[in-house]
């Protein structure tokens, strides 16, 4: 009687271990990245426009330090949460960028951001993550269908990839037609349709890189677009109360921009920017 109890306890405490080195391995996979490189358009740029304009723009203030928004932006708080200090963190992205593989008014495409940085890194460090956030602007300035945009953020991830790139995170887009400058728009319906046809192909376009790579890259697909819809059906669960309108109005700002989701008529506050992060992390935690 006494072998089988004691079997059982063994049994027991073996599960248990079992999962705890399970659910640790996942902790630590966001923990074992030690530098982050960044390319995408305003909603990661850390000041790549600002410095390019000599601090004309975005305007500082209202806007942070170069920042799109009323503070430090989401990669920003990622890379705090993972313990990386700015130097260990390379920001490529670009106000205005689309995905494309040149440049749009003087602004580097994300593909061409990646492009440029595996050109002359062509052995990537395997242990950092690379991010990957955009074709908002390819929409918003116009083209009505993703073909091109999935291809340029496929091909941004193959760049990454064959360079020795391990994990990726890559960004679907939120609801480009309930912007607080698009959702009253004679275009807001069209902008909704593409953004679910983008995060569909988007989503099929990782699943295949995935079945093609055998799994040697990890890529992370974060969820922006159910975030958003969260927060705007329930703002409350994200202290937020204000989920439809731009926290500044023609450089005029709010009272309390932290209940805001929306900086500007497209920007998040930097309260929202958190959120993200915190999303992030999680991402990368499963």
């Amino acid at each position: 009687m006494k072998k089988k109890i004691f079997a059982a306890v063994l049994a027991l405490l073996t599960l248990i271990m079992v999962l705890l080195a399970g659910s640790t391995q996942s902790f630590d996979n966001s923990h074992q990245i030690n530098e982050l490189y960044i390319f995408g358009d305003s909603l990661s740029d850390i000041g790549n426009v600002f410095k390019a304009t000599n601090g004309v723009y975005p305007p500082s203030p209202p806007y942070f330090q170069g920042r799109y928004s009323n503070g430090p932006v989401w990669v920003e708080y990622l890379g705090s949460q993972l313990g990386l200090t700015n130097t260990k963190s390379s920001n490529f992205a670009y106000g205005g960028a689309t995905t494309v593989s040149g440049s749009l008014n003087g602004v580097p495409g994300t593909l061409v951001q990646v492009y440029t940085y595996t050109k002359y890194h062509q052995k990537l460090n395997p242990n950092a993550l690379y991010v990957i956030w955009a074709g908002a602007n390819d929409y918003l300035f116009g083209a009505d269908q993703p073909a091109a945009s999935i291809a340029n953020l496929s091909n941004a991830i193959k760049s990454l990839s064959s360079a020795g790139a391990k994990k990726i995170l890559v960004a679907n887009l939120p609801d480009l037609g309930k912007l607080p400058a698009t959702y009253n728009t004679f275009n807001s319906r069209a902008l909704s349709s593409l953004t679910n046809l983008h995060n569909l192909e988007l989503a099929k376009s990782i699943n295949l890189f995935h079945q093609q790579s055998e799994n040697k890259t990890q890529i992370f697909q974060l969820d922006v677009n159910s975030l958003y819809r969260e927060a705007m059906d329930k703002p409350e669960k994200f202290g937020l109360t204000n989920v439809t309108q731009g926290c500044i109005s023609n450089l005029a700002t709010c009272d309390n921009p932290n209940k805001f989701l929306f900086w500007d008529g497209i920007h998040p506050t930097t309260a929202a920017h958190r959120i993200l992060a915190q999303a992030a992390l999680k991402t990368l935690s499963e």
